[in-house]
This record gives C-alpha cells, sequence and structure tokens, in this order.
C-alpha cells in the first residue's frame, strides 16, 4: 500500500513542479495553459488546507541573529556580482528603478512580496518539504531537486540567466527552510534577494519593468 501512495507521490511531484512548468516552453492555446496552471494551483491548495500542512512555524525555530548574518553574507555576495553584471552589461541599467521611478520601485516592493513572493514559498517550500521530503533520503538531493523544480516554474521567461538565478535561488530558500522550517525566514530571505535583482536593474528579466 505504501509502495503505491510513493509512487503516486513521485507522479504528483513530477507532473505538478515539472511537466505543467516545462509545458510552457510549447506553443498550445493560453487557454489551456491557464486552465492547467489554475486547477494546479487550486489542487495545490486544497492539499494544503486538507492535510492542514504548517504554515506558520513556532518562534522556537527562529535564531534571528544566525539567520540576519548569513543573509547579509550571502545579500553581500549577490550584491557584488549583480553590480559588476549589470555595470558591464549595460551601465545605463543600474539602479535606473530607483533613479527614474522611485515610487514605483516603492509600489512593486508590496506587490512583488505579498502576490509572488508568499505564495511561492508557501507552495515550493513549506508544501513541496511537508508533502514530498519523505521520498528523499538525502537531504541534499532534495535541496537540489527543489532548486531544479523552482527554476522550472520559471522557464516561460526563456531565458539561460534566469534559469541560473532561479536555481541557485531556490537551493539558498530550500537549504534555510530545511534547517529553520521557518515560514518567516524564506519569505524574507526570498523578498529580500529578489528585490534587489530589481533593484540593481535586472527587473526586465522577470518581467518587472527597468
Amino acid at each position: 500500500m505504501y509502495r503505491n501512495y510513493k509512487r503516486y507521490l513521485i507522479a504528483e511531484m513530477i507532473f505538478l513542479f515539472l511537466v505543467i512548468p516545462l509545458s510552457f516552453l510549447f506553443y498550445y492555446p493560453t487557454t489551456i495553459k491557464v486552465i492547467l496552471t489554475l486547477a494546479s494551483f487550486i489542487y495545490v491548495v486544497a492539499l494544503i488546507f486538507r492535510n492542514r500542512t504548517r504554515i506558520r512555524e513556532t518562534k522556537k525555530t527562529i535564531n534571528w541573529r544566525r539567520f540576519w548574518l548569513n543573509t547579509g553574507l550571502k545579500f553581500f555576495g549577490l550584491a557584488i556580482l549583480t553590480i559588476m553584471g549589470v555595470y558591464y552589461y549595460n551601465s545605463e541599467l543600474l539602479f535606473k528603478i530607483v533613479r527614474e521611478r522611485p515610487v514605483i520601485w516603492l509600489k512593486i516592493f508590496f506587490i512583488y512580496s505579498l502576490l509572488s513572493v508568499y505564495p511561492q514559498e508557501v507552495i515550493y517550500r513549506v508544501f513541496f518539504f511537508s508533502r514530498y521530503e519523505r521520498l528523499f533520503r538525502d537531504k541534499r538531493l532534495l535541496i537540489f531537486v527543489n532548486g531544479i523544480f523552482f527554476a522550472a516554474a520559471h522557464v516561460f521567461f526563456r531565458n539561460e540567466f534566469v534559469l541560473l538565478l532561479t536555481f541557485f535561488g531556490g537551493m539558498f530558500f530550500a537549504y534555510t527552510y530545511h534547517k529553520t522550517r521557518s515560514t518567516s525566514m524564506i519569505f524574507i530571505e526570498h523578498t529580500i534577494y529578489g528585490y534587489w535583482i530589481f533593484t540593481v536593474g535586472l527587473g526586465g528579466l522577470l518581467g518587472f519593468p527597468n
């Protein structure tokens, strides 16, 4: 019985997090794409409520001092690399949104964090770990696969840099969640890194205005 259920979980995981996102690479009616996406989202949300997936963590799991230190170090490295990259790629884009449209820059912060980051982290970390973690004996493989799936969710941008960025970002967030089981931490971490990418001038790659 468990073996059959395990196979079902594997098939479900691959279909939801790999097959459907990769299907966007093919040209077929947008209506079908929308229906598939909505159906998958509703299915996941139903599982979250049915299984009472814990989204809020207990305060005992939170070590904010260590979190801010680790996040700060990773952010410093990301900031240096992206500033150099944007400067050499197209210096006109560097902090362009902040310089020319600061109001839009501030508004997008709230839209991005609440309507993009939070749902992604609930689905790709909280739900994913709650439902599929048991399938992985090696937690390093779990984190790696989570990074692959998170990158696959961004495949519709059709940009190799975006895939690379989201792959490593997905692994960073998965590692943080694996260690802390804190929805708050991955939400903050994802928001900081993602908003910085938008701020430094790479927002156009992710569908944001430059």
